[in-house]
């Protein structure tokens, strides 16, 4: 019975299976796509998500507002950070079960290390002067700002340039020159001869020799500026005295600000693998700590005491020198060296008339490599600086506050209240952005003690270079999920927009030589953590750095893989342990972090982009990508369901006759659900085997790499889906007795009512036949309901998930299977309204063919089905927009947080384009059978078709009322 039903039906079997086909592929199809949308996923988070270290402990209120507020950590946090752990804490939190490396790093602050960058100006010279001038004008451009610096001066003599010392030893010079002068310039000379470079380069006050109207004569001690500013340029200004004819070079003063800070160096080894950064010299070593020497090997006083450090090879510091150069007007060449040896020498020179004569360009980075010897480094002073604020706008974006001007005061280093020579222009030209804090030493260096005021303190040590580090050598980590190596890596900050870009000239943001600038340039000089001491107590004025030095302490736990369940609960309980221990440090899981690019505006005219940090990226993708493959499988299983059982009820209704007549001839309910089910049943297994052959296919076309075991499932999905849709429908098909071969599907009319317009009749079709109404509806609204439902969920998956690199990773690698999961649940909603709308049709064949019949033209017929096609789908694409945003509200977690407009257009979009499919469908479908309807009726009612048709057209004007003529339908 079932196959002879089957092949007496084979057009509606053949469009059944093609249904379960669609459907069972789709299904298969898109839970493939899901499951490898969510391996691809997971397996992208667990490779990209441990960087160096798993856990980051700071010193207590170390968040800023902006971190408590979106969990963003600044790339350059480190930097603001000079102690606030104890060296107790540090021990401690070593020495803690599950620590497999325990890194700390404590900044003490930056030296000022002086130097010089030299510029060759042998191009400007004038080949024909025995003596001359020359002024170069420099200014400095860095990073975002541009700042005049003082003018420099070369002296280039043909005569010969000798040394000699005076009488007494205690000084001695080697710029002297043979010059005519004056009588009131002879007592000037040392052996005859004038020392042209020292009174403009040491001593520029002019004052007098023991209030006895007698200016200085060249000695040792430096001149008294205490009434100068150490941002006077005129500190900064020298002269290059140097004898030749064709070659002068100007040796410009400059000063780089070098971060110290203490590490432990075997466990910077294991954490970064340092060791294999070292470019010359050695490694840090455990043994490597302060050291005095005795007074006969002293070279600076009594004791002299050392701390080993290893520098960088780098400054990590940027900035070009544009210079314009001038030939001076100096007179008469033979009286230069009487007039560059006297006390007046500065304002001779700035007072002297000069022709341009060319220009210059330099990099500040040639005088850093210069610097690199011992001598170099003072420690008499450092100074630290304190972290970057922020403040929201009203668009989320965030802008840095700047800070007030520095004080001059920051830089007078020591009791005599002598300023700072050499402070770089950027510091007291350059905006602020960072308090700048000042730490003197004592007075006791080389003594070995200290006493009077200094009691009780250290003298400052000196420092002895181990080494040279290269911080390109590190081997690195993913950078999706790079958590900042702030002792190595300069923050990467670029241009946010075109103005920014051009004012950077294509390059990024480096860090200048202003302290209290933005970007500030990590440690380049690196200590062992028993130098701190030596550092920190040698300070006139204790602060938190005697007791808490350590800055942060990076920590990788023991047995750590990714972001796997064990992992992830190593490392809660090594945090765990450290918050119990100490609730005030501010302890973070920095497993599953990810750089997260942020704009920040830095003034009206200038915006960054910087890659600040999100913490617990990647476990709040696993969760979101959790969620919403759950969601998608349910939605995905529901709509094919809901389509095969839309399919199945349709087929059902189409039989209705054909069933009512077998329980005329005594069929029972169990039979006629046994039979309808049984047909589902074989057309199921059929669709299913042509479907898993289809699924292999499109499998391997899409790059689905599971596609030929997942085809496979075909099959059964099928099989599963074609019986389990047909339940419903086959207990309906129980419920029809044998009344129902000779019932009408349409409902009675109760009241007559007149029709008066085209559109009018098609309402009245639709309310007349309510349940084929809502189920057409409902199929189109279970497709718009759950492609808005996926919508938002897609959209919220990647408003959990973006905003960091890891997380546009993976928004990326999802975007395929979130657009086929969201275009396919449409189509199949779609295609179950237009299979009702079918049968529809084919159960009004009689009454097109009366209408046909009565006068009306294949027009007004098209216009018919065509409003009832508009009607039904509206009324399901609107019901399924609604029911699709009651649903997305339903599931809370802030899905539709700033996409509320964004679904509800979608879901317009949605409903229209269903509209417009079934519609176009529908006028196709009624275009053919309103040119058959005529002929359907002559082949059903042979010569008695006027008759025939005329009792039907009578009972059609019963029911519908006196409208169906054509010419009352306009």
């Amino acid at each position: 019975m079932i196959l002879d039903q089957l092949r007496r039906r084979r057009g509606r079997a053949l469009a059944l299976a093609a249904g379960i086909l669609v459907a069972a592929t789709s299904f298969t199809l898109l839970t493939a796509t899901v499951s490898t949308s969510q391996a691809t996923t997971v397996g992208t988070v667990r490779k990209n998500a441990r960087s160096a270290y798993d856990v980051l402990v700071r010193p207590p209120d170390s968040q800023t507002d902006v971190e408590r507020q979106s969990g963003l950590v600044a790339p350059n946090f480190l930097s603001g950070t000079f102690g606030g752990i104890t060296m107790d804490q540090y021990r401690r939190i070593r020495g803690m079960a599950g620590v497999d490396v325990a890194a700390p790093v404590a900044n003490i602050g930056y030296l000022m290390v002086a130097s010089t960058v030299t510029v060759d100006v042998s191009r400007f010279l004038d080949g024909k002067a025995s003596r001359q001038i020359l002024r170069i004008s420099p200014t400095l451009t860095s990073g975002l700002g541009s700042y005049r610096t003082s003018d420099e001066y070369v002296y280039l003599t043909r005569s010969p340039l000798t040394s000699a010392s005076e009488s007494d030893h205690l000084f001695e010079s080697d710029t002297l020159e043979t010059g005519a002068g004056g009588k009131s310039t002879q007592r000037y000379r040392i052996k005859g001869k004038y020392d042209v470079c020292f009174y403009f380069n040491r001593d520029k006050t002019e004052q007098t020799e023991f209030n006895l109207q007698l200016p200085l004569k060249p000695n040792i001690i430096a001149e008294d500026i205490r009434d100068r500013s150490p941002f006077d340029p005129d500190l900064s200004s020298r002269m290059n005295c140097q004898s030749g004819q064709d070659k002068a070079t100007i040796d410009v003063p400059v000063s780089y600000p070098v971060l110290l800070s203490a590490v432990d160096p075997v466990a910077e080894d294991r954490l970064v693998g340092l060791g294999d950064t070292i470019a010359s010299g050695r490694m840090l070593t455990e043994q490597d700590k302060p050291w005095t020497v005795s007074s006969a090997k002293s070279v600076h006083g009594q004791h002299d005491s050392y701390i080993p450090a290893l520098l960088s090879d780098n400054p990590l510091t940027t900035g070009t020198l544009d210079a314009t150069v001038e030939r001076l007007d100096v007179g008469d060449p033979a009286g230069l060296p009487s007039k560059l040896g006297n006390p007046t020498a500065d304002s001779f020179v700035r007072g002297l008339h000069g022709t341009t004569v060319g220009t210059t360009r330099v990099d500040l980075r040639k005088g850093y490599r210069k610097a690199l010897n011992e001598d170099s480094f003072d420690t008499g002073s450092y100074w630290t600086v304190g972290p970057v604020t922020y403040r929201r706008t009203s668009h989320g974006d965030l802008t840095a506050r700047p800070q007030p001007p520095q004080k001059p005061s920051l830089w007078i280093t020591n009791s005599n209240q002598q300023p700072f020579s050499g402070v770089p222009e950027e510091n007291h030209q350059g905006t602020q952005y960072r308090k700048v804090t000042s730490h003197a030493a004592t007075d006791c260096i080389g003594l070995g003690t200290c006493d009077g005021v200094d009691s009780g303190r250290l003298p400052n040590p000196f420092v002895h270079l181990v080494g040279r580090y290269d911080t390109g050598r590190l081997a690195g980590f993913s950078p999706l999920s790079d958590a900042p190596l702030e002792t190595y890596q300069t923050p990467q900050v670029t241009g946010a927009d075109t103005a920014t870009r051009a004012r950077l000239h294509g390059r990024p943001l480096q860090p200048d030589r202003n302290l209290g600038g933005y970007v500030s340039p990590p440690p380049t000089m690196l200590t062992t953590m028993d130098s701190i001491t030596a550092l920190t107590k040698s300070r006139r004025v204790p602060s938190i750095q005697d007791k808490a030095p350590v800055s942060a302490i990076r920590i990788r736990v023991a047995g750590v893989a990714g972001v796997d369940t064990a992992s992830r609960a190593r490392v809660n309980a090594v945090a765990g342990k450290i918050r119990a221990a100490y609730p005030r440090l501010q302890v973070d899981v920095t497993v599953g972090s990810s750089p997260a690019p942020r704009t920040v505006a830095l003034s009206d005219s200038a915006q960054v982009t910087e890659r600040w940090v999100a913490k617990g990226v990647a476990l709040r993708i696993l969760r979101a990508v959790d969620a919403k493959s759950a969601v998608l499988f349910v939605l995905v299983l529901v709509v094919c369901a809901l389509f095969l059982g839309q399919a199945a009820l349709a087929s059902v209704r189409s039989r209705r006759t054909e069933i009512g007549t077998l329980r005329c001839l005594g069929w029972s309910g169990g039979e006629v659900l046994r039979l309808v089910l049984g047909e589902l049943a074989v057309i199921g297994l059929a669709a299913g085997a042509a479907g898993a052959v289809l699924a292999y296919v499109l499998g391997r076309v899409l790059g689905q790499p599971e596609a030929g075991v997942k085809s496979l499932l075909v099959l059964p999905v099928a099989l599963l889906l074609a019986t389990a849709a047909g339940l419903i429908p086959a207990w309906l098909a129980t419920r029809l007795g044998p009344m129902e071969a000779v019932r009408p599907p349409v409902t009675a009319a109760r009241r007559a009512r007149p029709v008066r317009s085209v559109a009018g009749l098609a309402v009245l079709n639709l309310l007349r036949v309510r349940g084929r109404t809502l189920l057409g509806a409902a199929g189109l609204a279970l497709g718009v309901a759950a492609f808005t439902v996926l919508l938002a969920l897609t959209l919220a998956f990647r408003g959990e998930v973006a905003g960091s690199l890891l997380g546009s990773a993976v928004v990326a690698q999802a975007r395929e299977a979130d657009y086929l999961s969201v275009a396919l649940s449409l189509l199949l909603g779609a295609a179950g309204a237009i299979d009702v709308l079918v049968i529809s049709q084919r159960e009004r064949a009689a009454d097109l063919a009366v209408l046909r019949a009565t006068g009306w033209t294949n027009r007004e017929l098209a216009r018919l089905t065509l409003y009832e096609g508009i009607g039904l789908a509206l009324l399901g694409g609107l019901s399924g927009a609604v029911a699709g945003l009651a649903g997305v509200l339903a599931l809370g977690r802030g899905v539709l947080h700033g996409h509320l407009f964004t679904i509800a257009g979608a879901a317009l979009l949605a409903t229209l384009a269903a509209t417009a499919l079934v519609v176009s469908r529908r006028a196709r479908s009624c275009r053919r059978r309103s040119a058959t309807a005529w002929a359907w009726a002559r082949s059903s009612n042979g010569p008695r078709e006027p008759a025939h048709l005329s009792q039907q057209g009578e009972q059609l004007r019963r029911r519908l009322g006196d409208a169906c003529a054509p010419a009352s339908v306009t």
